[in-house]
């Protein structure tokens, strides 16, 4: 009789992991295989918390340099 080998445990994915695909995602450039590893490792809950800080530092970003261009003049 052959031995059954049980199945590999997928790894939870980091959060440099996470922060990355959704560095990806804000550019909308991802390469399909790399996505198909992200959707098998990174927990919804992470990407959503991790959308919501960039997309704040980014707005934030925004403003900062609105208002040093504003200054200037």
């Amino acid at each position: 009789m052959s031995e059954v080998t049980p199945p590999t445990p997928v790894q939870k994915g980091s959060l440099w992991r996470t922060i990355v695909a959704v560095a990806w995602s804000f550019l909308g450039v991802r390469k399909s295989s790399e996505f198909q590893e992200d959707i098998a490792r990174i927990t919804p809950l992470h990407v959503l918390g991790v959308g919501l800080v960039a997309g704040l530092l980014f707005v934030i970003g925004l403003m900062l340099v609105v208002n040093w261009v504003v200054g200037k003049s």
